[in-house]
């Protein structure tokens, strides 16, 4: 009797806390939440999106400097559902992460990875109007609240049709470029189409959800979902990151006149402008 008086007391106080805390959503005039403002994750998705224990980085010389912290896993079913073809592709990416991720050659992150980077993004909202600006290599794009079409064109962050299912942004997203999903070598290919979720639940709290489909690599859809946390610190602000320039030497050392000569067995080491 105890017990069930216990429950019944906790399920009270859970149904008002949760009334309470969409009392205090702020929203729009047209009625829908507002959840314009800057946010960030606070987890390890970007290194991998399932489980993983600490290990060395890519970098030995670096030491524990980029070493892989650990993390629990955002998948809801605590694995991604590779079709065994797939499996190989997964490996050798992640085998040639330090060069091959798309990230270290300064790449926009495409979605869902823009989400969970180490760098916060902004979104700017009105009742017709979503835009979403990115910190990490100045990714922008805009979310068309109506006039739905197809991608017209393949592109790092695709295209992107929301719609509001109650307090909930849905967003569509195709036309995506081949892109990895963390920096364990998680990929998808064209044939992607993600459905984000976007859920208000405190004003300092966004639940986000994304289901990610393509039948090229995956056996089935799956979903990954965690909290986006809201930058409140006085004059919180996004900031330059301008990154290409810090890919240059990995993407394109190999064209300077010494790498060109040395690759061509011919050795330079003595010569002089004069």
């Amino acid at each position: 009797m105890l017990n069930k008086s216990f429950t019944a007391c906790c399920l009270v106080f859970i149904a008002s806390l949760l009334q309470a805390q969409s009392a205090e959503i702020p929203r729009l005039a047209g009625g829908t939440p507002d959840i314009s403002g800057i946010w960030q994750s606070m987890n390890n998705a970007n290194w991998n999106l399932e489980a993983q224990v600490a290990v060395q980085g890519p970098l030995e010389s670096l030491g524990a400097i980029g070493a892989v912290p650990s993390g629990q896993s955002v998948v809801h079913s605590g694995k991604i559902p590779y079709k065994t073809s797939s499996v190989d592709q997964r490996n050798q990416n992640f085998a040639n992460r330090r060069t091959e991720d798309p990230e270290a050659k300064c790449f926009m992150p495409g979605i869902p990875r823009a989400a969970y980077m180490p760098q916060p993004f902004q979104i700017f909202q009105t009742d017709t109007d979503i835009m979403m600006v990115y910190q990490f290599a100045g990714a922008v794009r805009t979310v068309y609240m109506s006039n739905h079409i197809n991608a017209p064109i393949d592109s790092w962050m695709g295209w992107s049709n929301g719609r509001w299912e109650g307090d909930t942004l849905v967003i569509e997203v195709s036309g995506l470029n081949p892109n990895w999903l963390d920096r364990t070598g998680n990929f998808y290919t064209t044939a992607a189409k993600i459905t984000e979720r976007y859920t208000l639940l405190t004003p300092y709290h966004l639940n986000y959800e994304a289901t990610v489909e393509d039948p090229d690599v995956y056996e089935e859809p799956w979903t990954i979902s965690m909290p986006l946390y809201k930058r409140v610190e006085e004059n919180a602000r996004l900031f330059e990151f301008k990154c290409a320039e810090f890919a240059e030497e990995l993407m394109y050392s190999h064209l300077s006149r010494e790498n060109y000569f040395r690759n061509l067995g011919i050795d330079i080491s003595g010569d002089s402008d004069d």
